[in-house]
């Protein structure tokens, strides 16, 4: 816990951590429960849900003061970020988890004429969620509740970066589910290392590409299937005919919650020469009516969270001091204050392409511009890096759009919007490539949960494939042909 944060009326007392058993006496108990969680019914699964939708509607304060803790982030942003995406997952996965987990009956080619096929979904068993600091609650929980309504038991990690989160969240689970259904592990590094040894049937991660894939590799050793939230640089690409003060809120709301350590954040912006300056300008307007009404300045607000600890104040602060040597110029903010771990937001502008600013994920409130003649030259500039997690247009000519939207890959897009996308629970969301593999959210979630069970049924007797059983006679090569040609 910081000192400011430590010195706040919002700020809890922390309590010391309970005494856990060793992570594999965990994971073996979980193992010796998922059998029957396998065989519940639905709406036994629906009743957990319940009561964890039912648990942060009660706790609402207490998340608030454990965000506020960990990095003094505002209430309404937990409200919005936290709480309201989380209880959004959780109606909307009840709403629909009955007709999900129902067998999904699929139909039948001529050659198989006589048989039936389905699909029915069960649990894959015990399941890692390994979560990150920057939405410590929220991406605990995102993946629990399609993990729980698939039936399986679960470990969650939370980051040691956010302790007052762990420890709200460890005391969420011992008074809502038997350990050996879901229970909270505690810890660093070495904690994390010793659970990927274990053989989970399901590893659900978010965080960097770089511990992505020591995760990916962990995994590998026992086959098991996985979910990586990663990453990466997304882009905002704003052409000629987009309305500028419009992008300008949303770039600047989409940068600035969560003080910009938000995977989706735009963390570069690609616009047309012609509209820059007047674009910057709204940007500075918006800046100012967000988080400086007053003429306080940022820092006075109450509205804008702060860096999570010092070394990554200090990673974001380096890229932008390397910025400025290597030609970059500070269009906006550039305030920083190490003490409090703030970074005002900042717009910079002539960034050249080779700095680590237009290199690296930049996680804060630091937004490189750069300019384009043609859309061509913005995708080829977005292509030149790893596939983005979300890709950003602003654009109000239809044509652009289907050309950035077909031209540019990404795991996810918003069109005239930033991050919106990623609390649609009707949308898949992910990565691609670099930025993350596999889907969550809703259905999504669910099957990656799921083992998908195919299923045929065939009738008794001579039916079916009977007669071209060997042995391979003239009359059964004259079939075969007829069955090749035919059907």
């Amino acid at each position: 816990m910081t000192t400011l944060a430590a010195t706040d009326p919002l700020a809890p007392t922390p309590s010391p951590a309970p005494e856990r058993p060793p992570v594999a006496e965990l994971f073996r108990r979980q193992q010796a429960r998922a059998e029957a969680l396998r065989r519940e019914a639905v709406e036994t699964r629906a009743g957990r849900l319940r009561k964890l939708s039912a648990w942060i509607t009660e706790n609402r304060t207490a998340i608030q003061q454990a965000l506020y803790a960990d990095f003094r982030k505002p209430a309404a942003e937990t409200d919005v970020t936290e709480i309201w995406s989380t209880q959004t997952e959780l109606k909307h996965t009840l709403r629909h988890l009955r007709h999900w987990a129902q067998p999904r009956k699929v139909g039948t080619p001529l050659s198989l004429v006589g048989t039936r096929g389905w699909v029915q979904y069960e649990p894959k068993g015990v399941c890692l969620i390994i979560a990150p600091w920057n939405y410590p609650f929220y991406l605990a929980l995102d993946p629990l509740v399609s993990a729980l309504a698939a039936g399986n038991c679960c470990i969650i990690k939370p980051s040691e970066m956010t302790p007052t989160v762990a420890a709200l969240l460890a005391r969420m689970c011992q008074e809502l589910f038997d350990p050996a259904e879901v229970t909270v592990v505690e810890g660093d590094k070495q904690v994390a290392t010793e659970l990927l040894k274990l053989p989970f049937n399901h590893i659900f991660f978010t965080g960097s590409p770089q511990v992505g894939k020591v995760v990916m590799r962990a995994a590998a050793e026992h086959l098991t299937s996985v979910t990586l939230e990663l990453g990466g640089k997304s882009p905002v690409v704003v052409d000629d005919t987009a309305d500028l003060r419009d992008a300008a809120e949303k770039i600047v709301w989409g940068k600035g919650i969560n003080a910009g350590q938000t995977c989706v954040a735009p963390d570069y912006l690609l616009v047309h020469e012609a509209v820059r300056d007047q674009l910057i300008e709204e940007i500075r307007g918006v800046v100012q009516r967000f988080y400086n009404p007053n003429g306080e300045g940022v820092a006075a607000s109450n509205s804008f969270a702060r860096i999570v600890n010092d070394h990554h104040f200090a990673r974001v602060a380096g890229l932008l001091a390397e910025a400025q040597e290597q030609g970059a110029t500070v269009a906006l903010g550039g305030q920083l204050d190490a003490a409090q771990r703030f970074l005002e937001p900042t717009v910079l502008v002539d960034v050249p392409t080779t700095s680590r600013a237009m290199q690296e994920e930049i996680f804060g409130p630091l937004l490189p511009v750069r300019t384009f003649r043609t859309l061509m030259e913005a995708v080829d500039e977005v292509n030149s890096r790893p596939h983005p997690l979300a890709l950003y247009v602003f654009t109000q000519n239809a044509e652009h759009q289907r050309y950035l939207l077909q031209n540019i890959p990404a795991g996810g897009a918003c069109v005239n919007e930033t991050i919106l996308h990623l609390g649609h629970p009707e949308l898949p969301f992910g990565g691609l490539g670099n930025s993350g593999l596999g889907r969550a959210h809703g259905l999504a979630g669910f099957q990656a949960f799921s083992n998908e069970k195919s299923v045929l049924k065939q009738r008794v007797g001579r039916t079916g494939l009977k007669p071209i059983y060997p042995p391979y006679t003239p009359q059964v090569k004259k079939l075969v042909n007829w069955l090749v040609k035919w059907l």
